[in-house]
């Protein structure tokens, strides 16, 4: 499916339109559960055409740090993080939409979130527009808690639902395959969702699933937030928190593709980074004691399993 050129100018408006009010909301979101820290808007400008506006919040009584990201981009040329499928589009001319969001809770009890939706324009002198949709949102908790994975899996399958019969589960294994350190046998989180090169049935069709996953996020996390906040926790848990958080650390720099498309495209690096938390600790060759809450994160949690 490709659209006409007359049709890209329409279908970036929509688009960009959506995420604007996506971002919006979710900060307010955020903003109210925490009850203290308020976003800092940060507008920023692409050397080559476009730009963003970065919300970032720290220091919260609840967040420690939170990111929520807008980008509209123009490059004369993908960045081989797009490519790397597709190399016949590597000369093409390029518009990138979307919003990405990393929420790091101070509250070890509280799980980190992430959540990125976008669009992406590609286009050749003379030739009909390529374009797709991504996206998906992903759950990494510290202590987990059954019943919070059965909501977000729940969550991620409504969002889903109305697309197709077995869209959930496609989407649910490409996050499991995705969201996986290689390099440590282990799965980053407890998953979600996860889809890419987005065209088919129409952009109308792409169009409504990618705001079904944006919107189902706060749905997803906000009533988990909302019950595990007020969660006693010492230092114990956050010296495990700080430990976990390097496996997010090294799964964004070593494999996440939204990353290296910011950075090969001379994004801006501020806003591409702030996915990392502020707080990080690396111990050699550690392991939880046996039978601890934290030895049953790796054993009941970080498996891949059907939630719901």
């Amino acid at each position: 499916m490709t659209l006409e050129k007359i049709e890209v100018t329409s279908a970036v408006a929509q688009v960009k339109n959506y995420l604007h009010n996506l971002q919006n909301r979710i900060c307010s979101c955020l903003e109210m559960e925490d009850g203290k820290a308020k976003f800092v808007e940060d507008l920023w400008e692409h050397h080559e055409g476009g730009g963003g506006r970065t919300c970032f919040l720290d220091s919260g009584q609840l967040f420690e740090k939170a990111g929520v990201n807008f980008s509209h981009v123009y490059g004369k040329r993908l960045p081989q993080a797009a490519t790397a499928k597709r190399p016949e589009l590597a000369d093409c001319h390029f518009q990138a939409l979307g919003v990405s969001l990393v929420i790091h809770p101070l509250n070890p009890y509280v799980p980190t979130s992430h959540a990125n939706v976008r669009f992406i324009v590609a286009e050749k002198p003379g030739a009909d527009p390529i374009w797709w949709f991504g996206g998906g949102f992903d759950m990494t908790p510290y202590y987990g808690f059954a019943e919070d994975c059965q909501h977000w899996h729940k969550t991620a399958k409504t969002a889903c639902d109305p697309f197709g019969a077995d869209v959930y589960s496609r989407y649910k294994k490409w996050c499991d395959q995705y969201f996986y350190l290689k390099h440590r046998n282990e799965p980053r989180g407890i998953g979600g969702l996860f889809f890419d090169d987005l065209n088919e049935g129409g952009f109308e069709h792409c169009f409504a699933l990618m705001r079904s996953v944006g919107d189902h996020y706060l749905e997803a996390y906000q009533p988990i937030v909302a019950k595990r906040k007020q969660h006693p926790f010492g230092e114990r848990e956050r010296d495990f928190q700080c430990y976990r958080r390097g496996r997010y650390v090294e799964f964004n720099l070593l494999y996440d593709r939204g990353t290296m498309f910011g950075l090969q495209s001379g994004g801006r690096t501020e806003s591409i980074l702030m996915s990392l938390p502020p707080m990080v600790a690396w111990k050699y060759n550690w392991h939880p004691e046996p039978a601890s809450e934290e030895a049953k994160l790796y054993s009941d949690f970080l498996v891949q399993k059907e939630w719901i």
